[in-house]
């Protein structure tokens, strides 16, 4: 080996640094490996969410939930398969354990935490909670990071402004409220940036406060590290080898390997093996996130499952923009619905992402349905937010003109415009009118749960999600079977160590993030389904990893561990953060 460490860590996501921190609080060497020359993958530019059942927030809130609830509810959604070993029950209960025990580990390094208000689990089951088990950053001073902050990937929102009051925008032409958050956003922004501080927010908020963390505890991270290769000695994984300097450079591993790379939705190759008719343009994941490491571990004989699964989003390709648009939200508003090329709707709208994105693709083995068609009126171009923009005329003339939006002044019309038969299209739109006249979706019962009634217009006085398409002239616009990763990979135990296909262990690797096959299966049960697994393994996997090595050595922070009593049990308020 050309250097060594105790760990090494690859890929520099939420687990990433979690796991490095236990290391250095164990006073061993570890090193984080980022391939790119941004720190912090998708997570940095994602909402940041965890779901993390029976929290502290939730407590101090008076909501109710438990260890018990949460775990009744993982089976309920998620259920037993022969195909997805990433999510045993052993393996939930030991996430519904972790995570909190997480949590509590990183809110005593001083990291700052909160609760959305409202944010729904995303299905009807037993041991639900219409409140809510997320837990997200506090807004952070990226300027605390020193030089490190031009090394962290950029997030999704420029102001300082917390998630709940960022979903509040799309309202702001309706709403004096709306439009007065929107103005209390852009004071606090110019307040801190003329105080010298620099607001982040959401996973960039989140990757900040860890990455704060991990260079304050000595943690050596590196970018533009992208490992080549697992060493494996004697049947055990003993180190890494990178390129540097355009020579092969082997970093070895005295307790163990992180995998926590990413998945493969960059990767029109594994796509294709895994995932046909998924395509790299839908993805929002980042650039890097292109799966080698899943590659890598399997040439060394680990089991891999659940790669037919993805962290689904439903998108649009909008002209002049690079990324793919999310178009979740837009699909639950009312006077709209999604059908497929034949024009029949397949599927409720107000659902969660990954049920609405892998639904497309599932309907596209029966009908073609890639894209699918998003089909709205006039009620809905005057009201709402389209596509990440207020669709004005010109706007939707624009897009009209580059062949990107379909429009009709009567169904029929817009019919001939998508290829659609005329009648499928008006007897769909006819019957979900009737349910809308009739205050209840009988083919696919949006709007009976609480978070399609979360997803759709806060402001309407009748139905959430539920509005007649009636008025002239009529609209479409592709929707495609997009994501933000994949979700699955190495199958992992509940201390995340990398299995072989015959159940043993791969000594000395471990993985964690949707490098893993996914303990959320083929489902997600609320918002933070991944980065919260992301965390909670990794912070096992350095346990684990830590009880390895000699008598003493490993931290006081297992389970039963507690918080220093200098540390807030309350989540801090907006006056407290800035």
């Amino acid at each position: 080996m050309n250097e060594s460490f105790d760990f090494v860590v690859v890929g520099s996501g939420a687990g990433s640094l979690c796991a490095a921190l236990l290391m250095r609080d164990a006073g061993k060497s570890v090193v984080v490996l980022e391939k790119a020359d941004l720190l912090g993958g998708t997570t940095a530019t994602s909402g940041g969410v965890m779901w993390i059942p029976n929290n502290r927030y939730m407590k101090a809130q008076g909501i109710d939930d438990s260890r018990d609830q949460a775990i009744a509810y993982m089976d309920a959604v998620i259920g037993d398969s022969g195909d997805t070993p990433g999510t045993s029950h052993e393996r939930r209960v030991a996430y519904v354990d972790a995570s909190q025990q997480m949590l509590e580990y990183l809110i005593s390094k001083g990291l700052h935490f909160r609760r959305i208000p409202s944010w729904p689990d995303y299905h009807a089951a037993a041991g639900e909670s219409e409140h809510g088990r997320t837990v997200i950053s506090e807004l952070f001073d990226l300027n605390q990071l020193g030089e490190w902050k031009e090394k962290l990937r950029p997030g999704f929102l420029p102001l300082a402004g917390y998630i709940e009051e960022a979903m509040q925008l799309p309202t702001m032409k309706r709403s004096l409220k709306s439009f007065g958050t929107l103005l209390k956003m852009i004071g606090r922004t110019l307040g801190t940036r003329l105080a010298g501080k620099h607001y982040a927010t959401a996973g960039q908020a989140l990757q900040a406060q860890l990455l704060h963390a991990a260079v304050a505890a000595g943690v050596e991270i590196r970018t533009n590290a992208g490992v080549k290769q697992l060493v494996e000695e004697s049947g055990k994984v003993t180190g890494v080898a990178i390129d540097k300097d355009g020579q092969n450079w082997r970093i070895g591993a005295n307790l163990g390997v992180l995998l926590n790379a990413g998945g493969f939705a960059k990767n029109q190759r594994m796509l294709d093996q895994y995932i046909p008719g998924a395509k790299t343009e839908w993805s929002g994941a980042s650039e890097s996130d292109t799966g080698e490491m899943i590659e890598e571990g399997t040439r060394l004989g680990a089991a891999i499952a659940q790669m037919d699964q993805r962290v689904g989003y439903p998108v649009t390709m909008v002209p002049g923009k690079d990324a793919p648009v999310y178009m979740q939200s837009d699909l639950a508003k009312p006077h709209t619905i999604l059908v497929d090329q034949s024009g029949e709707r397949y599927q409720k709208e107000a659902a969660s992402y990954m049920a609405l994105s892998n639904g497309i693709l599932e309907r596209n083995q029966q009908s073609a349905a890639i894209p699918s068609w998003m089909i709205f009126d006039s009620q809905y171009t005057s009201t709402f937010m389209l596509a990440g923009t207020m669709p004005n005329k010109k706007k939707l003339a624009a897009w009209e003109e580059a062949g990107f939006l379909k429009q009709g002044d009567n169904l029929p019309a817009l019919a001939q415009a998508c290829g659609i038969k005329a009648a499928t299209l008006e007897a769909t739109v006819s019957r979900f009118n009737g349910f809308v006249a009739a205050g209840r979706d009988e083919d696919f019962h949006r709007g009976d749960h609480a978070y399609d009634n979360w997803l759709g217009d806060p402001l309407a006085k009748g139905s959430k999600t539920l509005g007649k398409i009636e008025q002239g002239p009529f609209y479409a616009l592709p929707i495609y079977p997009g994501d933000v990763s994949t979700f699955g990979g190495l199958v992992t135990d509940v201390n995340a160590r990398v299995l072989r296909d015959d159940g043993s262990v791969l000594e000395g690797l471990y993985a964690t993030g949707v490098s893993s096959a996914s303990v959320m299966g083929k489902k997600a049960t609320g918002a933070g389904a991944s980065i919260g697994p992301s965390l909670a393994w990794a912070y096992l996997a350095a346990k684990h990893a830590l009880s390895t090595s000699e008598p003493g050595s490993e931290l006081n922070s297992a389970p039963d561990s507690k918080i220093d009593s200098n540390t807030s049990t309350t989540p801090l308020t907006t006056n407290e953060t800035i």
